[in-house]
């Protein structure tokens, strides 16, 4: 029986508690005896939830059980951290087997000491300021979750669902991660390095029209030509003129927003169809297998058959 512990404090971002309580929950529903939730607030009263929720918690943190697995939600109530809760946190923190934030519960772990040294990462709008705050913590702003030893830090709201199927996983098994994950109705888990955002909204939209219809174009046609010289004589540029102008407004080369939405779409084949990996290369625009895994390894760090192995479901029966 692990005892999965989540601090309560008020302006609590309610998903944050309800999404990871829910897979913890959902996993001993379909393995008893596996998973015990409990949650604590700093004096056991009753805090209310930025939407204005009122959750009662089980337990003043004084009092609170020993935690497996701790896990510190995220939400406005991070912005002036509780002395209370880090000062807790930073005794009983390091007790826990499993360490875990959801959104900018990393402020509070990072405020209690325990994120110096380790790579974390934190809703998206935070991240920059989590680092300035915190020299000592390597902030990665891009992916959904991150996972350093037994500390574990996610994004914003249902990436913390993500990372609970992902310890849900590593407990009992794929099998048990799918089952919860079908009967909450969200698609299996996306992995960690998964990035916060799409391809398109990852990036700045440009200015001037003639780049703004490109940028449509590369999200429409992952298969086509899309080199520099074609983008360009898309654009009515020159090569040079549309490499600089694109970078200048979109943030990223056109050759980087190229790689994010051809990976993106062949994620999305290899996870919602059977087409082999030959087609999904071909329809995303790799000139090969191989190309394509190159891509992948570079920004995944696996392969579209290991990806496809991993991250689509089984078919329900």
């Amino acid at each position: 029986m692990r005892t999965v512990l989540v601090v309560l404090f008020d302006h609590v971002q309610s998903l944050d508690v309800t999404g990871p309580v829910e897979v913890f929950t959902g996993a001993e529903a379909y393995r008893g005896g596996t998973y015990r939730v409990r949650t604590a607030s700093p004096d056991g009263a009753p805090v209310r939830t930025s939407s204005g929720l009122l959750l009662t918690p089980d337990h003043a943190l004084a009092d609170a059980p020993a935690a497996h697995t701790l896990l510190v939600p995220g939400g406005q109530g991070t912005r002036h951290p509780d002395e209370r809760i880090t000062d807790w946190l930073r005794t009983r923190g390091p007790r826990a087997e499993r360490l875990v934030s959801v959104c900018t519960g990393a402020v509070l772990l990072a405020a209690a000491g325990l994120l110096d040294g380790r790579r974390a990462t934190t809703h998206w709008a935070y991240c920059d300021k989590l680092a300035r705050d915190h020299p000592a913590v390597e902030v990665d702003p891009d992916p959904i979750y991150v996972r350093d030893g037994s500390v574990s830090t996610s994004a914003g709201v249902t990436a913390g669902i993500d990372l609970a199927l992902a310890l849900v996983e590593e407990d009992l098994g794929r099998e048990a991660a799918l089952t919860v994950a079908r009967h909450l109705v969200v698609f299996l888990r996306r992995p960690g390095n998964q990035a916060q955002f799409s391809a398109q909204l990852a990036v700045q939209t440009a200015r001037r029209e003639p780049l703004r219809e490109v940028q449509q174009f590369i999200t429409e046609h992952p298969e086509g030509d899309l080199s520099v010289e074609a983008l360009a004589a898309r654009a009515r540029l020159s090569p040079r003129h549309f490499a600089r102008a694109f970078q200048t407004e979109t943030g990223v080369t056109p050759g980087r927003y190229v790689e994010r939405v051809r990976v993106e779409h062949a994620r999305r084949l290899l996870e919602d169809t059977t087409e082999g990996v030959e087609e999904v290369a071909r329809a995303s625009g790799y000139g090969t297998p191989e190309a394509m895994r190159r891509a992948f390894v570079r920004t995944l760090g696996t392969s579209p058959a290991e990806y496809r192995r991993r991250f689509r479901p089984a078919p329900v029966h």
